[in-house]
């Protein structure tokens, strides 16, 4: 499979499928219609058509839009309507992240078709013979790809934490490691995708970060979340993310813009062009 296949393969979602959800008039996300029908039951804060969804005019100000939504899911969940209440708030945005208008329990975000976000941080070393990534094993118990290769930390960023913190804390739970050292990770940019579950629309954004590793430091979990972790050479990692399915889906994009940054992946390489472009799939 080519790169650009790596890409595609985690932007198959197809929006004429679902309903447009609208806050105060804008887009924020997308809804299958069968679970839009359970929100007919709250027309006083849901209104609801055969083209869109809306969260109603009377509904306004963050707090009123969160407190009222939140009793409708926790509904939801005792109906196993929605999976889980995860008590982790999201943003619930129509562009960026500090514009948010509302939060959704991460729970419930995916039947909502809201974007959410995440950090994923690649963390390498330079050796004489090239550069080496860590790769993390996720865990067999793991809720999502069980057992398939990860970035060496990655994490989704709830609204009521700030990106630094968040990033120190999951490079502490995931990898232990220190706060000074976490801190010298570097914002990259970002990647997103517009992905597709039995639930609905995910359309992601994961905020990339790489951090140069001293070759002394060996990565730990603490949380649970990870079985275990190899260091590997990076044109290793360009062969299984190219020729198998053992990566998580989304970590190939991560690795893919890692190997595209560091001129790893260049103007040479087939569609690369495409490859820079499509990194980056808004709505």
């Amino acid at each position: 499979m080519s790169y650009l296949q790596r890409i595609a393969s985690c932007n198959m979602a197809r929006i004429e499928n679902y309903l447009p959800f609208h806050i105060d008039g804008k887009q924020t996300g997308w809804l299958k219609r069968d679970f839009a029908g359970h929100l007919t039951r709250w027309p006083d804060i849901f209104v609801v058509n055969s083209r869109a969804v809306a969260l109603a005019d009377s509904v306004h100000g963050f707090s009123q839009r969160t407190e009222a939504v939140d009793l409708i899911i926790h509904q939801l969940v005792e109906e196993n309507i929605i999976r889980c209440y995860l008590d982790e708030p999201y943003p619930v945005t129509a562009s960026d992240r500090n514009q948010a208008m509302m939060t959704l329990d991460r729970g419930a975000v995916p039947y909502f078709g809201l974007r959410s976000f995440g950090q994923h941080i690649n963390g390498f070393v330079r050796k004489e013979n090239g550069i080496f990534l860590w790769i993390a094993r996720r865990a067999r118990d793991r809720m999502v790809e069980p057992g398939k290769l990860d970035n060496m930390v990655a994490g989704g960023l709830p609204w009521h934490i700030s990106p630094q913190q968040n990033l120190v804390k999951e490079c502490a739970e995931e990898a232990g490691m220190s706060k000074s050292l976490a801190l010298r990770a570097q914002a990259t940019g970002t990647v997103s995708y517009l992905a597709e579950s039995k639930i609905g629309i995910k359309p992601d954004t994961l905020y990339c970060y790489d951090i140069e590793l001293p070759e002394d430091f060996t990565p730990v979990c603490t949380d649970g979340e990870v079985e275990s972790f190899q260091l590997m050479p990076v044109e290793k990692v360009m062969q299984i993310v190219r020729h198998s399915e053992e990566f998580k889906p989304n970590c190939n994009l991560v690795i893919i813009d890692f190997l595209i940054r560091h001129g790893l992946l260049d103007s040479e390489e087939a569609d690369y062009t495409e490859l820079v472009c499509n990194l980056h799939r808004q709505l």
